[in-house]
């Protein structure tokens, strides 16, 4: 079995950073593809960013471009969420995400494309 434990979550000042650890224990996903969606308060849970371990296969929802940097260490079994110049639309639940199945040609941008999550860290952006 597969367990993700976020951390790193907290009160984030406007425009400054944050780095959301995700720890991977159990069956090792190194295969696979790793993901990070987030819920804001009443909204539905939406993609963030994903990667794929093998190869340099990253995306971003549009929304996070150019703020946001998803990263893994295969080693410590770890995905990191760089979190840039957060905005007030950033404040929501975060959470990891990962499958052992990967497609080149598929976008693992649906939540349902993902067996194991974690159970979520919080991020709130105050100004």
């Amino acid at each position: 079995q597969v367990r993700l434990v976020e951390s790193g979550g907290g009160r984030v000042h406007l425009g400054d950073s944050v780095k959301l650890v995700c720890g991977i224990s159990g069956r090792r996903l190194s295969a696979g593809v790793m993901g990070w969606f987030r819920q804001a308060p009443g909204k539905e849970r939406e993609f963030v960013a994903y990667f794929h371990w093998r190869g340099d296969n990253r995306r971003y929802a549009d929304s996070v471009q150019g703020r946001f940097t998803v990263a893994g260490d295969n080693r410590n079994n770890t995905v990191y969420l760089q979190m840039d110049n957060v905005r007030p639309e950033d404040t929501a639940e975060y959470y990891c995400a990962g499958t052992v199945d990967y497609r080149y040609w598929k976008d693992y941008t649906d939540s349902g494309q993902y067996d194991f999550w974690g159970q979520g860290t919080h991020v709130t952006v105050f100004s």
